[in-house]
């Protein structure tokens, strides 16, 4: 049976875990971290744990252990479910219980959980839309954050779907590429590396910063013109990357 980490805890997973009343159910109120682990190591857990700090500094939210615990609650789970080589885990961090309203307890009691399952095998390149029912907000700050709110995305991965496509592309509000619907976003163009910026709605992932850093990769303005030129184009997680084989009309 595989186990949870739950506030200190392991815990089962058919198990009850979060109180109806949790605001991360209620409200969405809250955050989440996927970290990919090989050969038994956490990835960029230094660059995950800042954005997920600094994503609850910005929202407010205290974060219930240190660096150091979360790392040893990381491999003890990988542990407990047999997974010390690969896996991918998944750390969430909500507001905790809660009355009914938008505000908070004046003294808030966040969940802080961790679960953990295989990577998933590595998939053929992607066919993608361009989103036409949904768009990224560049304006909202949460644009920035990892939020427990995935329904632009959500809403997107059913419209490429009911198209024929893997992902869709998601514009921001001006008609430019911000990201996909779970990843960034690579092109290649005349020779050169480059990817949405922050501003225009892309998520500021690790993989992203790693590749930018590796690939000199520019962080620019994309638009649709220069989708349909790229040379090579890929998506990126903190899971890997895949390729893209074309967008669809």
């Amino acid at each position: 049976m595989s186990v949870l980490w739950l506030n200190g805890d392991f815990v089962a997973t058919d198990k009850p875990a979060l109180l109806a009343h949790d605001r991360g159910l209620t409200l969405g109120d809250g955050l989440f971290e996927t970290i990919a682990v090989k050969a038994g190591v956490p990835l960029r857990l230094d660059a995950h744990l800042k954005r997920l700090r600094d994503g609850a500094d910005f929202l407010g939210l205290p974060v219930p252990a240190g660096d150091q615990v979360l790392h040893d609650a990381i491999l003890g789970l990988l542990g407990a479910n047999g997974l010390e080589g690969e896996a991918a885990v998944r750390l969430t961090l909500t507001a905790g219980p809660g009355p009914r309203g938008l505000p908070r307890p004046e003294v808030p009691a966040p969940t802080l959980m961790l679960a953990a399952g295989r990577i998933p095998a590595e998939a053929p390149p992607a066919r993608m839309i361009i989103a036409r029912t949904t768009c990224r907000n560049e304006r909202s700050p949460l644009s920035r954050l990892k939020t427990l709110n995935y329904l632009d995305s959500i809403i997107a991965r059913r419209e490429a779907a009911a198209r024929g496509a893997d992902d869709a592309v998601l514009l921001n509000s001006q008609g430019r590429v911000a990201e996909a619907s779970a990843a960034n976003l690579f092109l290649s163009l005349d020779g050169r590396w480059i990817t949405p910026s922050v501003a225009e709605g892309a998520l500021p992932g690790t993989m992203r910063a790693a590749l930018i850093k590796n690939w000199r990769a520019e962080e620019r303005a994309v638009t649709v013109a220069d989708l349909r030129r790229a040379d090579d184009m890929v998506l990126t997680n903190a899971l890997g990357m895949r390729k893209v084989a074309r967008i669809l009309d």
